[in-house]
């Protein structure tokens, strides 16, 4: 029987776009003891330590895991790096997960991060190519298609950037805030790649995240409400291939199929109380509301323009104000799953949700080729 599995501190450094205040190591040392002060424990406690982050050349470091290891407190613990692009903060919690549901670790902290003022984003994207077009060149073609094939309104992308927004003024961490945001601003923003305007794509943030997860006993005995992992997926596939649907990909649609089967939710629009989601452009929230199951296809736009992904709606979508506003893309993934687990353990905040049991942490990367969920509740498995 696998060891259950427990979230029981969470850690954020300021996603500012840049910190120069701190070198790279400070920023995570800083991420977590935080996660170790929530969790009321000390780096000594830790059994192993597990860190994501995007590939080498983002900040130009190699191997950072090895430079890192004195900072984080693994000087003769085991220290494991994991990369999936974008994904890579939810495939890292999960990892982290797994060391501890199969026994070999009681006491995993888990980190991730991104400093991408050290680094050129855009030249890393093209694999160290000049001439990138970015992910946003990338990802504007199907978000097109999208509109498309479900003639979808122009404003449902205002509406999306706009709530994210809004919903960033209520977290502290957050890095783009802007206070007057509405419709017309967003509308009147430069088109950056058509249809995606600069004010419905994501900034390029300086961040690290951690969490400290433990075993059952761990879980029992922490003195603030633990957030139980009740099932985690991640999948994979090629970029390209004959019949790939990069609108809405299989292997997001196999993941969340499996991390539900998991925690047995058979009707995820009524059975999950939020979703913290990975969305880099604003028009992949409806985009990932019918990828993941919660609406047929064509119909997640509905779910954006009728307000259920509102803070107060029947689906709070990215309460924390999500990747548009905080994008250290290392750990963005991670930052999805750590609010997740914020929002089960009542511990959000002013973004707080009301009466959350059930939470679905996502995150996507590549060419929406690599997915990692998770699903969390306030009771055990």
């Amino acid at each position: 029987m696998a060891e259950r599995c427990a979230v029981v501190g969470v850690g954020q450094t300021h996603h500012a776009k840049v910190r120069d205040d701190v070198s790279l190591a400070g920023l995570l040392r800083e991420a977590g003891q935080r996660a170790l002060d929530d969790a009321e424990m000390t780096w000594s406690d830790i059994d192993a330590v597990v860190i994501g982050t995007a590939p080498d050349p983002f900040e130009g470091v190699m191997m950072p895991e090895l430079y890192l290891a004195d900072a984080l407190g693994a000087a003769g613990k085991p220290i494991m790096r994991v990369h999936t692009a974008g994904s890579v903060g939810g495939s890292t919690a999960i990892v982290a997960a797994h060391l501890v549901e199969s026994g070999v670790r009681r006491r995993v902290l888990t980190l991730a991060f991104e400093k991408q003022s050290e680094g050129d984003t855009t030249w890393a994207l093209g694999g160290g190519r000049s001439g990138g077009v970015g992910a946003g060149g990338y990802f504007a073609p199907h978000i097109r298609a999208y509109i498309a094939r479900s003639n979808a309104p122009e404003y449902v992308g205002w509406m999306v950037a706009v709530k994210d927004r809004k919903n960033a003024l209520k977290n502290p961490y957050a890095h783009l805030k802007v206070p007057d945001i509405d419709l017309e601003m967003v509308r009147d923003s430069p088109m950056v790649w058509d249809p995606v305007r600069r004010l419905e794509s994501c900034p390029a943030s300086d961040g690290a995240c951690a969490m400290v997860l433990t075993d059952e006993a761990g879980g029992d005995a922490a003195s603030k409400p633990p957030a139980w992992v009740h099932g985690t997926a991640v999948r994979s596939e090629l970029g390209q291939f004959p019949g790939r649907d990069p609108v809405s990909p299989r292997g997001g649609q196999d993941c969340a199929a499996d991390v539900y089967r998991q925690a047995g939710i058979t009707n995820p629009l009524e059975e999950v109380d939020v979703v913290e989601c990975y969305v880099p452009f604003s028009w992949y929230e409806p985009m990932w509301m019918e990828n993941l199951g919660f609406v047929p296809p064509g119909d997640g736009w509905k779910l954006t323009e009728e307000g259920a992904t509102e803070i107060g709606g029947k689906l709070p979508v990215n309460p924390s104000g999500g990747v548009l506003s905080s994008n250290p893309i290392g750990a963005s993934g991670m930052l999805r799953f750590a609010e997740a687990a914020m929002q089960v353990r009542g511990t959000a905040g002013e973004h707080q949700v009301a009466d959350v049991r059930t939470a679905v942490g996502h995150a996507y990367g590549g060419a929406a080729q690599y997915f990692a969920m998770w699903v969390l509740r306030d009771t055990k498995p």
